[in-house]
């Protein structure tokens, strides 16, 4: 008996050493793995955003200025309050300013307002030429004016030709010419160049022989390729480009009805003003009345006198065939422009349509019926679409990364398991994300189930749900928040949820799966094991004991004795009173016998 009490007594020495040895190794390794590397043991669940820049404060008057003592120079200050403002005159923005020597046609928004002007010029030679010709408006009084503007415009069409369009690159065998001298090659060999000469021919030196008749200025109405490079460079930097599409069709038939009525008043005054009467009596206003005459013949209203002459039957059968051919020219157009405009909500229609057919169908309960309506009208009207990602599809996949990054960067560099990680991989993993929106009261992830997905709330909010029936709200976390990310690199078959997280009203949220980013990390290999490490420690973080403040404490190398049971207390004290003669009284003295044996 002597032997086993030894042995025993050894044996528990021994396991004590043993976990005394344990401890210490491991607040070793602790220690060094956060001298090595910091983030790998940092406490932190995500890294703090970095605050905004401040705009820079104004600068206090010193002394001096306050006495009334500016500074020397060429520069400007301006007082406001107990401030002194530094600014630039814009003449002097207006006198630095340098032309560029360059100029990119399809982002740069000055040549787009440059387009403008021109296109105005052109609208003015398009739009007045017929009426000067067949009007009385052009009169020997108020010609000086109508020559100004005419001059005004060509001047535009000048600049244009020297100093804009001899200056804009081009691409060729796929590099983008900035050269000065090839520029102006390009723009000389090109078509436009030989349009814009022919629109600027001096027939204007007739005036002379012929007077002042505006029918001399038909070639500048052939600068059209300019009005057409407008409208595609106005839609590609419009948001709402279908109001401009209806607007551009609008005008297309108005400026039909323009001609005619033109037309009408020439052919009018050909047969003599009130001579029959098919013609214009010259009664009114001679523009509206015939304006009004086109309409109805251009639109085939009817209700018109019929014509007496030859030329009065040949002239209204040519008015109808074109009114017929012009009036459903633009209708087709106004139904195309309206359909391009309306092509998502149709496609929204739809798929709404089929959905409830297919419920129907079924016959699916109401309340589910009511929340797919409800996800299929929140989802539309948040985002304008069904599917985001189908509109990437058809980009490269560099502009599909480019715009990942823009959307999505910001939120997933806030995640703290991926602090330290290739760059690249995080690139890679934003292509991998997906919207998914979520209605109110849905479940996002339920308890004890496997978890295989990561969430970032992109909108909304969520609640964490726990307690012992399962419906106390333990933390509500809003949009920024990611939580699920450790279930991206659980082994064995990944962990289980921990707790009900519910959707508090409409959320928006990210999801990245387990699947993808196994993928993406085989090609990362250090960032794999640096992810690794960081779930390990997020793990053993969320299983350390809490102290009162609710925050993990380092374990204790030797743990604090045990307190002795308070009946075994009792009983050695009831012993005591006894005497010798009980039973844990002999126990005792025993023990005494055996300990000094020992000894």
């Amino acid at each position: 008996r002597i032997g086993s009490a030894s042995s025993l007594s050894s044996s528990a020495v021994n396991t004590r050493l043993q976990e005394l040895v344990k401890l210490f190794k491991e607040r070793t390794e602790k220690v060094k793995e956060k001298l090595t590397d910091p983030d790998v043991t940092s406490d932190e669940e995500s890294p703090v955003a970095s605050p905004a820049k401040p705009m820079p404060a104004p600068v206090p008057p010193s002394e001096g200025e306050l006495e009334g003592d500016k500074p020397a120079g060429d520069e400007h200050y301006c007082e406001m309050l107990c401030c002194t403002f530094k600014y630039r005159p814009w003449l002097d923005h207006l006198r630095n300013y340098r032309f560029p020597s360059s100029i990119d046609p399809l982002t740069n928004l000055m040549y787009v307002l440059w387009l403008f002007f021109v296109v105005m010029a052109w609208n003015w030679n398009c739009w007045l030429i017929p009426v000067r010709w067949a009007f009385p408006y052009q009169t020997p009084a108020n010609l000086h004016c109508w020559l100004l503007v005419d001059y005004l415009c060509d001047l535009v069409y000048l600049l244009d030709i020297l100093v804009f369009q001899t200056r804009l690159q081009f691409v060729q065998g796929g590099d983008i010419i900035t050269d000065r001298k090839a520029m102006k090659e390009n723009y000389l060999r090109s078509q436009r160049f030989k349009m814009d000469v022919v629109c600027l021919l001096p027939l204007d030196f007739f005036y002379f022989k012929v007077g002042v008749n505006p029918l001399l200025r038909i070639p500048r109405c052939l600068k059209y390729m300019a009005f057409f490079e407008f409208n595609n460079r106005l839609e590609a930097i419009l948001s709402k480009a279908y109001i401009y599409r209806v607007i551009r069709t609008t005008a297309y038939l108005l400026y039909s009805l323009h001609v005619n009525s033109c037309l009408y008043y020439w052919a009018s005054a050909y047969e003599g003003l009130g001579s029959t009467t098919w013609v214009y009596d010259g009664e009114g206003n001679s523009y509206i009345r015939c304006y009004y005459w086109a309409v109805k013949t251009l639109i085939t209203i009817g209700g018109l006198p019929d014509p007496k002459t030859l030329f009065e039957i040949v002239f209204q059968l040519l008015n109808y065939f074109t009114g017929v051919f012009a009036f459903s020219v633009m209708i087709g157009q106004m139904r195309d422009v309206v359909g391009a405009a309306t092509a998502g909500q149709t496609y929204y229609r739809s798929c709404m349509d089929s959905t409830i057919k297919y419920m129907n169908f079924y016959k699916i309960p109401k309340t589910v019926q009511n929340r797919v309506k409800t996800w299929y009208e929140y989802t539309w009207h948040s985002q304008g679409m069904l599917d985001e990602s189908e509109l990437l599809v058809q980009l490269p996949d560099k502009m599909r990364l480019d715009i990942a990054i823009d959307v999505n960067y910001n939120i997933v560099s806030k995640v703290a398991l991926f602090q330290g990680c290739d760059r690249q991989m995080i690139f890679d993993m934003l292509k991998r994300l997906r919207s998914v929106v979520y209605l109110p009261n849905d479940y996002v992830c339920k308890k004890g189930e496997i978890g295989r997905e990561m969430y970032i709330i992109q909108a909304g909010q969520v609640q964490v749900l726990g307690g012992p029936d399962g419906k106390t709200v333990l933390v509500t976390l809003k949009a920024g928040s990611v939580f699920g990310e450790i279930s991206l690199l659980a082994a064995g078959g990944g962990n289980r949820r921990t707790a009900n997280v519910v959707a508090h009203g409409f959320a928006n949220l990210f999801i990245l799966d387990k699947k993808d980013l196994s993928e993406i990390l085989v090609h990362y290999p250090e960032s794999q094991k640096l992810l690794r490490k960081k779930a390990k420690k997020m793990l053993k973080n969320n299983n350390k004991p809490k102290d009162e403040k609710g925050e993990p404490r380092d374990p204790l190398i030797i743990p604090p004795k045990a307190d002795t049971p308070k009946l075994f207390q009792a009983a050695l004290a009831a012993t005591g009173k006894l005497g010798g003669t009980a039973p844990l009284a002999q126990l005792r003295w025993r023990l005494k016998e055996l300990r000094a044996m020992q000894a």
